[in-house]
């Protein structure tokens, strides 16, 4: 046994792909290898992926396969041998195929049950590593998962092969020795290539084992990871040497560490003239056109200075780097400020014609028409959840106007946030201007909600609109599917409702938004189905946050109008499951529940005292009585967990009305009173939750 190396180096691969290209083709010559009985346990895999190669060390590797006993089912007997006892054509020509040459009347007899087997048990030779690389190889590359793929000729001129970048060397080493693979018209060597500029020239590795070393001499580092904390730990640093902090998002981190070999960070600055530009705007053309990190002073303010990653160690310390960099940003940064001083020449308000232009969808109309729709869902909204509708009405109305502004043209990741500042420019109110930046919000799993009651009527209604209208045309999500981001627009609405703890019903708000978009043609009323998904979407919700399946349920089974109750819901519920008197509760509330629906036409509520026949249940009477009120209170004011708790009490009467009362007595009467106990006991104890849900 000893280590193995395989690398591939090309000509830049993609830097957005290049961590689960990296990772797939390690994988993919691990598992295979693996399956070839190649590893030895213990055997332990390092990935490498830097902008020119794609490579894998792997250690306890055997340089042949151990032979390998095996059985092999071949035919029925009657097909397999003839009444000669010599063997059929179909036996023969199964066992070449196999390679298989053995005595006919040496293989094993087997019944399966159905039929007498013919049943090969021999030993596979194990095979040489090169036989086993070449097959981890072909697989490792055939799975990677290539965004595009390019095609191009190898030196002959003539044969055309197909890769995510073309390859230029193959390096595979057991230990010293070459193994001899071939892959793109390449034969395996010990040779590679370093830093484009710092080691243009070919480098050797010796062995599998110096493959890092020699590659950081050559000013390459190819652990990705360590790249990536190599590019922060500078950035924190130089940040902190300027009084300030680095803006690093997860994105831009990743791809800048797939474009660098040798990462090296400079500072360097702009004219504090800019500043004067939004800071998002800043950020925006800084990271997505030259991928540099903006710096924030401690207060929070843009600096004008920022910090870039390059591969190069500069001589002079990364001054000419430095004043590249610096006119290059200046340019940029000088469109940014023309873009947002253009766009202040003219107010949001008249840029909402415009919408006009601008499809929304094919079946729903223009930005302009969706507009209307959305402004009329805002003002209903801001009505339900006690909003100034006037104000909600207002930000609706300019909340997709920037979509026409040069600056939204060149960056749409900023609409809302320019049309918040063009708002303000216009001196409209401020909760107005904010809506119009907080109507996109929750944009993800984690997001900030809305802050202000305008902003919430405006999110609300966009979502319900997009929601209720695309549902209209039947443009629902389908399993991994969803173009539209429905289910994330309907998360982002129960979060909320939940949430911010609105005092609104859902199905009120879905038929104000139904209200509005009714009239558009072609959209027809599928609010059914719409709150079925919002009921999926929930639950989903709720098993993130920690339910189990039982307690989202037993929740989720009631009507429930105030979506905002469920968390205290849900923790009445955890808490009524920590008695010790749940279990038998749970299910004898589920026995209940189904000897109610079993009963055939109306059961009375009201409870005949006089026709209290037995002890158990003149018991179970009083207990009820006793605790009802306190329930009801306690419901009443949202002391769910209290609630619940007071069911305790009731087990014991509970259980011996079922040991001792028959329910379905000959006497209607009295059968009819003792339903309408049930009746009463079941409405208390299933006013937080469905307890039966809760039995095991």
């Amino acid at each position: 046994m000893t280590n193995l190396l395989v690398e591939l180096q090309t000509e830049e691969l993609p830097p957005k792909a290049l961590r689960k290209l990296s990772e797939a083709f390690a994988e993919g010559v691990r598992k295979t290898l693996d399956e070839g009985h190649f590893l030895e346990a213990g055997s332990t895999t390092t990935v490498y992926g830097a902008p020119r190669r794609l490579a894998v060390h792997i250690t306890n590797v055997r340089a042949q396969s151990p032979d390998e006993t095996f059985r092999q089912k071949l035919v029925p007997v009657k097909v397999g041998i003839a009444a000669d006892g010599t063997a059929t054509p179909a036996l023969k020509k199964k066992m070449a195929a196999l390679g298989i040459d053995y005595p006919v009347e040496q293989l094993e007899r087997v019944n399966d049950g159905k039929n007498e087997q013919l049943v090969y048990e021999g030993v596979r030779p194990g095979v040489e590593l090169s036989v086993g690389l070449q097959k981890a190889l072909d697989y490792a590359v055939k799975h990677l998962p290539i965004p595009k793929v390019m095609t191009y000729q190898l030196a002959d001129g003539e044969t055309t092969v197909s890769f995510v970048r073309p390859v230029r060397h193959l390096t595979a080493l057991f230990g010293e020795a070459v193994v001899p693979v071939v892959l793109f018209g390449l034969e395996a060597g010990r040779v590679t290539r370093g830093h484009r500029f710092h080691a243009p020239d070919p480098v050797e590795i010796p062995d599998a084992d110096s493959y890092e070393k020699v590659m950081k001499a050559a000013f390459v580092e190819p652990r990705y990871d360590v790249r990536r904390e190599r590019i922060e730990t500078e950035l924190k640093r130089r940040a902190a040497e300027l009084n300030g902090e680095a803006i690093m998002p997860e994105d831009l981190l990743e791809e800048v560490s797939a474009l660098t070999e040798w990462p090296v960070v400079y500072e360097s600055q702009f004219e504090e003239e800019f500043l004067q530009v939004p800071q998002e705007c800043l950020i925006l053309t800084m990271q997505l056109n030259q991928k540099y990190f903006a710096l924030r002073d401690h207060e929070g303010k843009l600096m004008n200075r920022f910090l870039l990653v390059s591969q190069l160690e500069a001589k002079d310390g990364g001054k000419a780097i430095a004043e590249g960099n610096a006119r290059v940003v200046r340019a940029r940064l000088a469109d940014a400020k023309f873009f947002y001083d253009q766009d202040r020449l003219h107010s949001l308000e008249s840029r909402v014609d415009g919408l006009r232009h601008v499809v929304y969808h094919n079946k729903l109309g223009s930005q302009y028409e969706r507009m209307l729709r959305v402004r009329t869902i805002a003002g209903a909204v801001a009505d339900l959840i006690g909003a100034d509708r006037r104000e909600a009405e207002r930000a609706a109305t300019l909340a997709k106007a920037d979509l026409r502004t040069l600056m939204v043209g060149e960056f749409p990741e900023l609409q809302g946030i320019m049309g918040e500042y063009y708002a303000r420019h216009d001196n409209e109110p401020a909760d107005v201007a904010l809506a119009i930046r907080e109507h996109y919000q929750p944009r993800y799993a984690g997001d900030a909600l809305p802050s202000t009651p305008v902003s919430l009527a405006v999110a609300l209604a966009d979502k319900l609109e997009t929601l209720v209208g695309l549902f209209g045309i039947g443009q629902l999500p389908t399993g991994e599917k969803d173009p539209f981001a429905l289910r994330r627009h309907a998360l982002g609405v129960l979060r909320m409702l939940i949430e911010k703890e609105l005092d609104v019903s859902l199905p009120e708000m879905i038929d104000a938004a139904w209200c509005a978009e009714k009239d558009v043609p072609g959209v027809v009323d599928n609010r059914p189905a719409l709150v079925e998904f919002f009921g999926d979407r929930l639950r989903v919700m709720l098993r993130d946050r920690g339910a189990t399946a039982q307690e989202a349920d037993a929740v989720l089974a009631l009507d429930l109008a105030k979506l905002a109750d469920i968390p205290k819901r849900l923790a009445a519920v955890r808490a009524f499951m920590a008695l010790p008197e749940s279990e038998a509760l749970s299910a004898a509330n589920k026995r209940i529940g189904n000897i109610l629906k079993k009963v055939e036409g109306h059961i009375e509520d009201v409870i005949d005292i006089s026709n209290l026949r037995e002890d158990a249940e003149k018991r179970l009477f009083e207990e009820l009585s006793a605790i009802e009120p306190k329930a009801d209170a306690l419901y009443a004011e949202g002391h769910f967990e209290e609630m619940l708790a007071l069911l305790a009490a009731l087990r014991a009467p509970v259980d011996a009305f079922f040991e001792s009362v028959m329910v379905n007595a000959e006497d209607p009467a009295l059968r009819a009173n003792r339903l309408a106990l049930l009746k009463r006991l079941y409405g208390v104890m299933n006013r937080v939750a469905e307890i039966a849900r809760l039995a095991k």
